[in-house]
């Protein structure tokens, strides 16, 4: 193990980097990148006196193992308060700051209670929008203090009285607001989650680390945050906005802060590939970006391969293009690959859609993307319903063990159980269920889809995120955005209906909406072989994703049985055949 990761708890690993190196530089947040595109930054002597003085103001309100709600733009006070609750040996628990959607700002209410959260943190210029948030959603009785204006304190702060096995996170995963699981992720995840990303990515020491990732996502924090700081690194942060504005922008901070990783999900790398144009990034260099991580969501070959080629002429390692996979409950990562280019084994279509991997050629095989190998983890491939184990080559069920593996969903016992603690058919234990379905083939993980959301249509299996990037893929108005696509039973019916929600930018008329809907309709019968029953289009961002990025194609499913999606407008009328 490395010699930073092991030590007693995450909070003495910032601190030992603070007393060795306290001048070395931390972290950095660019606003703009092309403005200023040096940011603010801070030491590790700096970390360390802020995450003093904030663990001291905590820790003069609550006692030791509380809950604490951050709720913050993306900036620097948002990882000082980080390093604030574990310096109290306090459980941190991020929220996105609001929004502008009813869900949105509800979620905020369902976390904070479900965590029965003490105090909430946010800076000085977000109080009042928060305070207005916490007052809408009826949590008045919150008190909220802003880092920033937390000036004196840290020549009083005491070290903690925790070691690996003390709670440090609630990370939120699910999009639904009836059925909130709050992961439970120790000092020790954490540090597991770093030493993983050192065997398994290659990180050296004091590497550089950053992107636009929410830090409320696991991949914002987990990813692009911990692991540099616990290996004497920086992270360097950009808003989410900034990128999803300009996305050259992520590109230029990458080459101006020397970023040896910098992770995102699929569509970020579409969203390059189709905005940036070459005047946007001239000069740029790339040659030094080792890591370009693709996770979160489906891996996209022909997105991995366009961007590649994209910026190849900027200096782009083709083995920088790096698929990963990861989960919340397993902290973050769980396989990726480093110094190579990453694999692509072709399957048979119509076998894998029989639930086979069977390698084929030809062009009506189906590329899928390795996502890697594991490293401290245990993987198993399991049937699904029995749990038995399964060999290589073979499709199931995800199993994974390890000391990354969070301990299990705040205060829900039975969650925990049915998910955290499973047991082989053989009698193998301890290990967590995925809910991905994957295969192990010469000795790299591949994953091919979500058990809960597979489509079984005529007694073949469809995997979702197919049909949503093919949609994306012939369809220009659907570009960059989200999709959901889901099975609804009607009763009486022997087929379940495909349903497509699909979130759609800008104005169209009802005619130019039902003309979109029903070629929608004609791509997925031609591509797929079966029929659309209905295709609802609903604005940007109503479409609902974990903190790790992933649609949340089951809470979509409830919505739309429920009434609880706002239809831009509804292409309801099937089209016959």
């Amino acid at each position: 193990m490395h010699a930073d990761l092991d030590r007693r708890d995450a909070c003495a690993v910032l601190r030992a980097h603070a007393l060795a190196t306290p001048a070395a530089q931390a972290l950095v947040f660019v606003a703009d990148p092309e403005a200023e595109p040096d940011g603010r930054s801070w030491t590790y002597g700096e970390l360390d006196e802020r995450a003093r003085a904030i663990a001291v103001a905590l820790r003069a309100r609550l006692p030791r193992g509380s809950r604490v709600l951050l709720l913050f733009p993306q900036g620097g006070e948002a990882v000082h308060a980080f390093a604030g609750c574990l310096y109290a040996g306090m459980v941190a628990v991020f929220a996105p700051a609001g929004g502008r959607y009813r869900h949105e700002r509800a979620r905020v209410r369902v976390i904070a209670r479900d965590a029965r959260v003490g105090v909430v943190l946010t800076d000085s210029a977000s109080r009042a929008s928060v305070a207005e948030l916490l007052a809408d959603q009826g949590m008045t009785d919150l008190d909220v203090l802003a880092v920033d204006d937390i000036a004196d304190g840290a020549d009083d702060w005491a070290e903690p009285d925790v070691d690996r096995s003390a709670p440090a996170l609630l990370q939120y995963t699910s999009g639904s607001t009836s059925d909130p699981k709050g992961v439970l992720v120790t000092h020790g995840n954490l540090l597991a989650n770093a030493q993983d990303m050192v065997d398994v990515l290659g990180l050296p020491d004091r590497a550089r680390l950053g992107g636009w990732s929410p830090l409320y996502h696991d991949m914002g924090l987990m990813g692009q945050v911990t692991p540099p700081l616990f290996l004497g690194g920086a992270c360097v942060l950009m808003a989410p906005m900034a990128f999803l504005k300009r996305p050259h922008l992520w590109l230029r901070l990458i080459d101006r802060h020397d970023l040896y990783m910098s992770a995102a999900p699929n569509f970020a790398y579409e969203l390059c590939v189709r905005r940036i144009a070459d005047e946007h990034i001239a000069g740029l260099d790339l040659s030094r970006w080792h890591l370009a991580c693709n996770g979160s969501e489906p891996v996209h070959i022909p997105t991995m391969r366009a961007f590649a080629e994209r910026f190849a002429a900027f200096g782009l390692q083709p083995h920088a293009m790096t698929p990963c996979y990861g989960l919340a409950e397993a902290t973050v990562l769980v396989s990726g690959t480093r110094d190579r280019a990453y694999a692509v084994c072709s399957v048979d279509r119509d076998a894998l859609r029989r639930n086979e991997f069977t390698p084929a050629s030809g062009p009506d095989a189906q590329p899928l993307a390795s996502c890697g190998v594991t490293g401290g983890l245990t993987v198993r491939i399991a049937d699904p319903v029995t749990l038995r184990p399964l060999g290589a080559g073979e499709i199931g069920e995800v199993l994974l063990r390890g000391q990354s593996i969070a301990q299990g969903y705040w205060e829900n016992p039975a969650a925990t159980a049915e998910v955290f603690d499973v047991s082989t058919s053989d009698g193998e234990g301890g290990f967590l269920r995925t809910g991905d379905l994957g295969v192990l083939h010469e000795g790299e993980l591949y994953i091919t889809g979500r058990l809960k959301e597979m489509l079984i249509v005529h007694g073949r299996n469809l995997y979702p995120q197919d049909i949503e990037q093919e949609l994306r893929a012939q369809h220009a108005p659907l570009a960059g955005l989200t999709g959901a696509v889901f099975a609804v039973a009607d009763e009486g019916v022997a087929e379940p209906a495909v349903t497509v929600v699909h979130e759609i930018r800008g104005r169209f008329t009802d005619a130019e909406h039902d003309a979109l809907a029903a070629q929608m309709r004609q791509t997925v019968a031609r591509e797929f072989g079966v029929a659309v029953a209905d295709v609802v289009f609903v604005r940007p961002g109503t479409v609902l994703r974990t903190t790790s990025g992933k649609v949340q194609r089951v809470a979509m499913r409830q919505a739309y049985l429920t009434g609880g999606l706002a239809p831009v407008r509804a292409g309801a009328t099937a089209l016959a055949g």
